[in-house]
């Protein structure tokens, strides 16, 4: 039975290197390239969305031979709003991260 008050968040959705015939959900300056699934889940806790749920062990319905990733979040706001949401937060973790690696 579906439930309506989550929303699941793939890790495909964030991936710089498909296109969005093969599940990018993001333009491009919101997505990095090789996402984690840690770091996805910091995207989202600083988004101010708490992950109910996490699950690596699964296969994103587009990339069947690929395994993935995702995380469940509660319904706060449209999905594609919060997929920019956490889009935009990863970016930057990501761009904080290469800067103290520099």
């Amino acid at each position: 039975m579906k439930d309506y008050e989550r929303q699941i968040i793939w890790l495909d959705y964030f991936n710089k290197n498909l296109s969005r015939k093969k599940g990018r959900k993001v333009n491009k300056d919101k997505a990095v390239f090789d996402p984690k699934l840690d770091e996805l889940e910091q995207a989202a806790k600083s988004s101010g969305y708490t992950p109910k749920e996490i699950n690596v062990e699964v296969n994103f319905p587009r990339r069947a031979y690929v395994r993935s990733g995702y995380i469940v979040v509660e319904k706060k706001h449209p999905k594609s709003k919060v997929i920019n949401i956490i889009g935009q937060k990863l970016v930057q973790q990501r761009e904080k991260k290469s800067a103290k690696q520099s």
